[in-house]
């Protein structure tokens, strides 16, 4: 079965899963199109958002076979600019602080395309990556990262670790939310770590996640981020059950500005550093200030949200009956939510542009709008581009200058629709 929904909450297990968005019946996000004669047969799957009211993890529960959606992938993380400033950065920042060295491995469950684990090899540590898309490690591979091509479990924890032996730092990046069995994956994590055998001779370890920041996601109305892919939408207070649940305390938490608002979370076994850092408390007391688990909250985040929908689709009517002409930049998996959401197709936007040679010469998911190179901005020269990576719209509109020079111009979509 390729669908199924969910009814107790990944977090604390309680039947107490409430529904306060619905994005309608929505195509799986990556699932891009190789030609028109696929259209009729896409399959659409419900897309709900709700509040655990036990313990505030806010979640879909609409689950797909993860078969169906990483087995093979279409996103890498090595186009972007931001990212790769972004990965040096990171990894020198785990390097001095757990004091890496020849001998440390570093194992990334969902590797991508090893992006992340290059910049740790000029220090000198061993790698790992583990990623289940079989395409993507295959670029991994060809790129010198070594790589497992398996979906992350307990199992093949022990397995690397029977293999390789413990891992002082376990990076997770952006998976946490992809994972159905949340705290599974989490006691894998803690698993791979060197003082889960009290026998190992070997310093203390991390497991070190990102994932975008629900705050982040509330402010600055990123309803787009909500896709089938995504089954968690973290806040530090939901971050803290799951990590009591695996085992692990956070020894530090760090909010970075990447992707549109992301945490850091520096997790340790709990029988080695007893109890979470005092800041924690502080951002679960500023969460609760906030109405972070008051499901009031995300009544009103949802009648924003459809506000939303209602000016941008105004907006590109509105350029239509004035006879501009719009593209798209990038066809990202958010993108896709939003552009199905509000109902966006070829009519309004008859083209979008990728960096990404997986993506070129397909058509988006449900809106079916065409893949084409970013070339096309400046042979086609649209009056108006519509930033789809909203998220990555200083870099884009950065290196879209001449198009900008020769009178194009931008449109932002979140939070409120926008023309620079």
């Amino acid at each position: 079965m390729i669908y199924h929904k969910r009814t107790l909450c990944r977090a604390c297990g309680a039947e107490r899963l409430r529904r306060f968005l619905s994005l309608g019946p929505q195509p799986l996000a990556n699932s891009f199109l190789e030609s028109p004669d696929e259209f009729a047969d896409e399959q659409r799957y419900p897309l709900d958002v709700c509040l655990c009211e036990e313990c505030s993890l806010v979640q879909i529960p609409d689950v797909i076979d993860p078969e169906a959606l990483f087995r093979h992938y279409v996103y890498v993380t090595g186009t972007s600019d931001t990212i790769a400033a972004h990965n040096r950065v990171y990894a020198r920042t785990v390097v001095d602080l757990l004091n890496l060295g020849a001998d440390d491995l570093v194992v990334e469950i969902a590797s991508n395309d090893g992006s992340l684990l290059k910049c740790f090899q000029p220090h000198g540590v061993k790698t790992l990556g583990v990623e289940p898309a079989t395409n993507i490690a295959e670029i991994a591979r060809a790129g010198g990262v070594e790589t497992v091509n398996e979906f992350f479990n307990p199992d093949i924890a022990e397995q690397v670790r029977q293999s390789r032996g413990p891992a002082r730092a376990v990076i997770g990046n952006n998976v946490l939310a992809h994972v159905d069995d949340t705290r599974a994956f989490l006691r894998g994590c803690a698993a791979l770590l060197p003082s889960a055998d009290p026998s190992a001779n070997m310093d203390d370890g991390l497991v070190i996640i990102e994932a975008p920041y629900l705050r982040d996601l509330i402010d600055l109305l990123a309803y787009d981020t909500v896709y089938h892919e995504h089954h968690c939408y973290f806040s530090v207070t939901s971050l803290k059950r799951l990590c009591e649940e695996a085992g692990l305390v956070i020894v530090r938490m760090d909010r970075l500005p990447v992707h549109g608002g992301t945490l850091r979370m520096y997790a340790g076994l709990r029988e080695k550093h007893k109890r979470h850092a005092a800041e924690i408390d502080n951002w679960v007391e500023d969460e609760r200030r906030a109405g972070m688990s008051d499901f009031a909250r995300y009544e009103k985040l949802a009648a924003d949200v459809a506000a939303n929908r209602q000016s941008l689709v105004g907006l590109l009517q509105r350029l239509k009956r004035e006879g501009k002409t719009v593209a798209g930049y990038s066809a990202p998996a958010k993108g896709n939510t939003l552009l199905n959401y509000c109902g966006i197709g070829p009519e309004l936007l008859p083209y979008t542009v990728d960096k990404s040679p997986l993506k070129v010469g397909l058509y988006t998911p449900g809106t079916h709008i065409p893949v084409l190179p970013v070339s096309t901005l400046i042979e086609r020269q649209p009056d108006y581009v519509l930033i789809l990576a909203w998220n990555f719209a200083e870099e884009i509109m950065r290196q879209q200058a001449e198009y900008r020079e020769r009178g194009g111009r931008f449109i932002i979509p979140i939070p409120e629709p926008k023309v620079v």
